[in-house]
């Protein structure tokens, strides 16, 4: 087996490891945090899906795919009005 074959990369996370696009792979993360908080929080609270559209502004269906991780259906900004009618505060730190 040659040396290259033996080789394992190492990855910060696993979008960087699915994204080649590093830009790309930053959003998949952010996103990604951010559907993982409001599913807890919807299932702290016991929500119904029902329930938990009509609280997000959302139909029912758009809830299943969030809870199911169907991550490619939601943009940041739907995500964070989400979040805001959750009252949790977000913020966005822009570092160079």
């Amino acid at each position: 087996m040659n040396e290259t074959m033996n080789k394992r990369c190492q990855y910060d996370s696993v979008w960087d490891a699915l994204e080649d696009d590093p830009i790309r792979a930053r959003n998949l993360k952010l996103r990604s945090g951010l559907m993982m908080r409001i599913a807890e929080e919807l299932r702290s609270r016991g929500l119904t899906q029902s329930r938990a559209a009509v609280l997000l502004g959302i139909t029912q269906p758009r809830v299943c795919a969030l809870l199911q991780g169907k991550i490619e259906r939601f943009r940041l900004d739907s995500l964070i009005d989400m979040a805001h009618r959750l009252d949790f505060q977000v913020t966005i730190e822009l570092a160079a």
